[in-house]
């Protein structure tokens, strides 16, 4: 059986997701950057957490071979910034607020929260690499969150 690989993208795209820039340095020492939404956690104990780069991004071997990157997790006011490190090309670090840590790692400031990670590991994941990184630190807002679905922004409404 072969899928429809577009109404597969748009089946997945239902599932609202956070939105996430991970960030790092490449062996030159440029600070790199991308918008993702597959993030999630892995476990406890240790504090593991995961996300996945496309094999064709052109940042791909920066975060395959980086020791040290951090997932910044985006606030609902961050769509600009979203959508810069969503596109390939420029400095994208030019314009965005940002501080780098102990780990010469790039944080995006004023997000929701952020995890500081070393590397765990990395798995073939098909077209994509999935990273799995153990959290060193990490920080929380409670900013409202920046969500994505079904090719749209949003914000989530917290149910009590």
């Amino acid at each position: 059986m072969s899928l429809n690989v577009k109404k597969f993208r748009e089946a997945l795209s239902a599932f609202a997701t956070g939105v996430t820039v991970v960030t790092t340095k490449n062996s030159e020492g440029e600070s790199v950057g991308m918008t993702a939404s597959s993030f999630n956690s892995v476990s406890m104990s240790p504090p593991l957490i995961l996300w996945s780069v496309s094999k064709n991004a052109k940042s791909a071997h920066a975060f395959k071979d980086a020791p040290y990157f951090s997932v910044n997790v985006l606030s609902s006011n961050q769509i600009e910034i979203s959508n810069r490190f969503a596109t390939s090309g420029a400095n994208k670090f030019e314009n965005t607020p940002h501080i780098i840590n102990e780990n010469n790692v790039p944080l995006i400031s004023d997000c929701t929260s952020r995890f500081d990670c070393k590397k765990y590991a990395v798995h073939d994941g098909g077209d994509h690499w999935i990273v799995l990184g153990e959290v060193l630190t990490f920080e929380d807002s409670k900013r409202e969150g920046l969500v994505f679905s079904s090719g749209s922004y949003a914000t989530a409404t917290l149910i009590k």
